[in-house]
């Protein structure tokens, strides 16, 4: 727990700051486009003070299976392509969470996505839609 603490603390400290034109950014965005997830957004919390990360990437699946499949398929390809393996990956059925520190994408259910509404929780966050 300590360990999660010390990041989420540095995490808007640290001189690094991503965009959307990373490479981390970029083959997250693929990695969902390849499985097939749907309604892809980005979130840009760099200028919220009570953000987290830089990004949040959010996106809606089918299925259970396919909440996991994406999931899989962002920490594989990532891993291969920028040589960056998820700090924490949080596994649900309709719901998970994959943490890269700068960027947390949350694949989720569409009835669930509904449901915690993150885009509305985050409406001050500068919004992409990803095709």
């Amino acid at each position: 727990m300590d360990k999660i603490i010390d990041v989420l603390s540095e995490r808007k400290k640290g001189p690094t700051r991503l965009s959307k034109s990373s490479k981390l950014f970029k083959n997250i965005i693929s990695a969902i486009q390849e499985k097939k997830g749907e309604d892809i957004i980005s979130l840009d919390l760099k200028k919220i003070d009570e953000a987290v990360a830089d990004y949040f990437i959010v996106c809606d699946a089918k299925s259970n299976i396919q909440v996991q499949a994406i999931a899989n398929y962002i920490a594989e390809l990532v891993e291969k392509e920028c040589g960056e393996k998820p700090f924490h990956i949080e596994y649900g059925d309709k719901w998970t969470l994959v943490d890269f520190v700068n960027i947390v994408v949350h694949v989720f259910l569409h009835e669930q996505r509904i449901f915690y509404n993150l885009e509305g929780l985050w409406e001050d966050a500068l919004r992409t839609e990803f095709k």
